[in-house]
């Protein structure tokens, strides 16, 4: 069953480079969490969206949020995708697909490729619970940037 608006966010504890995890238990219920899952790094959307949010990233912070990415690529092409367009936020590597799979941003095939993410968003509200789901089937659909904004602001 996915992850659905106004339950508690599944917990996510993923590396964001080898050997280094990142575990959200402290984060939710605490902050609010904007989760940006994305199909593959490099990919020409994908790259677009990160860079979206490293443009705008003054707004974000702004509005007291954490931002986490959550691709399936490994935890050395994540840590290289962050490096390379200086994205200021984790990048977190759900290899084994379990949390793409926990929140319902997984697809079963995309082109061929068997379990890659979804591009999907989800606002975690101050409380641990989802405040805003966005799940797309259609990986070249970016997400609505300002309702993602509108929804952290809301929570």
């Amino acid at each position: 069953m996915p992850a659905r608006k106004g339950e508690p966010a599944p917990p996510i504890a993923l590396p964001d480079a080898p050997g280094h995890v990142v575990d959200l238990a402290g984060v939710f219920g605490r902050k609010k969490v904007v989760l940006l899952f994305f199909p593959l790094a490099f990919s020409p959307v994908c790259t677009e969206e990160m860079c979206t949010f490293r443009d705008d990233w003054t707004k974000w912070t702004e509005l007291g949020c954490e931002v986490y990415g959550v691709s399936v690529d490994s935890p050395f092409v994540v840590k290289k995708f962050r490096e390379d367009l200086n994205i200021p936020f984790p990048i977190l590597s759900d290899f084994n697909k379990t949390t793409c799979r926990t929140y319902g941003a997984l697809h079963r095939d995309l082109f061929g490729m068997k379990g890659v993410a979804k591009r999907a968003v989800f606002v975690v509200d101050a409380s641990g619970k989802i405040a805003y789901r966005w799940v797309s089937n259609d990986p070249r659909k970016q997400a609505k940037f300002e309702a993602i904004r509108r929804a952290v602001k809301a929570c």
